[in-house]
C-alpha cells in the first residue's frame, strides 16, 4: 500500500470552489490517505498498462472468475454498449466511485475520462459537486488521488474552473416552486439545511458553468444510486431528463452503475426509475 499526503495548496488548486477554511478542516480530518491497488476494469479499446496488467494478474491468484467476468463482460460488453457515450460512462463511473469512497480505482478511470473527452475543468467540478452529494470527506479523498493524475498530465491552474465564476442564469419560477415546497415540508425541522439548500446548492453550485446542467444531473443521479439514496432519485432523474438526458441514456446509466455499485443498489432504484419514465410518458 502506498501512502500520500496532499499539500493544502494542491487541494485549493483542484477544487477551488470549496472555501479555504473548509478545505483545511477536511484536510486535518482526513490526515493520511491510503490508496490500494485492486483489479481495475478497462474498456477493450484501451491498452492494458503495467498497473492494470499487474492488478489483473494479482486477481487471477485470488479470484480467477472475477478476472473472467472483467475481461469477457465488463470490458468488451458493458463499456461498448450503445445508448450511452464513452464520455458519459466515464462521468458516471467517477461519480459512482467517489460516492462510495472507492478511490483506489480512480487513477485509472480519471485517465480514461481524460481520454474520453472529459475536461480537467469538468473533473474538478465533479469533485466539488460530490462534496455536497457524497460528503466533504469523499470529495477530499478524490482530490488526493486526482492530484497525481493531474500532475502526470501537467494540468495546471489555467485548466481548472474559477472559484467564483459568472453563474448560469436561474429559472426563477422553477426555483421558487422548489424552494417553497422544501420550506413547507422541512422549514420547521432543519431551517439551516433548507437555507443552505437554496443558497449554496440551487442558487450557486448548480449554476456553475464548467459542468453542463445535464452532466451535473448525470453525476448526481449516478451518485445517489451508487450510495443507495433512492429517495432523492425522482427529483434528480426528472431534472436530468428535463436537461436533455434521454430515457435510453438513463436506462444505460442504471445498467452501467450496476457493475460499479452492485446489483442491490440498482434494483432498489429500478422501481423509482420506472415510475419516473411512466409519468413522463403520459
Amino acid at each position: 500500500m502506498k501512502r500520500f499526503t496532499v499539500p493544502t495548496a494542491v487541494l485549493f488548486q483542484l477544487a477551488p470552489a470549496i472555501s479555504k477554511p473548509k478545505v483545511l478542516a477536511a484536510a486535518i480530518a482526513l490526515g493520511w490517505l491510503t490508496i490500494g491497488s485492486i483489479a481495475q476494469a478497462q474498456p477493450a479499446t484501451r491498452n492494458k498498462g503495467p498497473a492494470q496488467m499487474s492488478s489483473l494478474d494479482d486477481a487471477r491468484m485470488v479470484a480467477p472468475a472475477l478476472v473472467s467476468y472483467t475481461e469477457d463482460h465488463l470490458l468488451v460488453d458493458v463499456w461498448k454498449r450503445s445508448g450511452l457515450a464513452l464520455r458519459d460512462r466515464s462521468i458516471v463511473t467517477i461519480a459512482a466511485l467517489i460516492a462510495r469512497n472507492q478511490t483506489s480505482e480512480l487513477p485509472y478511470y480519471l485517465n480514461l475520462a481524460l481520454e474520453n473527452g472529459v475536461k480537467p475543468k469538468e473533473i474538478s467540478e465533479i469533485i466539488t459537486h460530490m462534496a455536497f452529494y457524497a460528503g466533504w470527506g469523499s470529495a477530499m479523498a478524490a482530490v488526493a488521488v486526482t492530484k497525481g493524475v493531474f500532475a502526470q498530465h501537467k494540468i495546471g491552474a489555467d485548466q481548472l474552473p474559477a472559484a467564483m465564476p459568472k453563474l448560469l442564469s436561474l429559472n426563477e419560477a422553477a426555483e421558487a416552486q422548489r424552494a417553497a415546497l422544501v420550506e413547507e415540508q422541512f422549514g420547521s425541522v432543519a431551517p439551516g439545511v433548507v437555507q443552505y439548500t437554496t443558497d449554496l446548492l440551487f442558487r450557486n453550485l448548480w449554476l456553475r458553468p464548467d459542468l453542463a446542467p445535464r452532466d451535473r444531473s448525470l453525476v448526481t443521479v449516478s451518485a445517489l444510486i451508487a450510495a443507495g439514496q433512492i429517495a432523492q432519485v425522482p427529483y434528480h432523474l426528472n431534472r436530468a431528463m428535463d436537461s436533455g438526458l434521454t430515457q435510453e441514456q438513463a436506462s444505460e446509466l442504471l445498467t452501467h452503475v450496476a457493475f460499479y455499485a452492485g446489483w442491490p443498489n440498482v434494483f432498489s432504484a429500478l422501481p423509482v426509475a420506472k415510475g419516473v419514465f411512466e409519468k413522463r410518458s403520459k
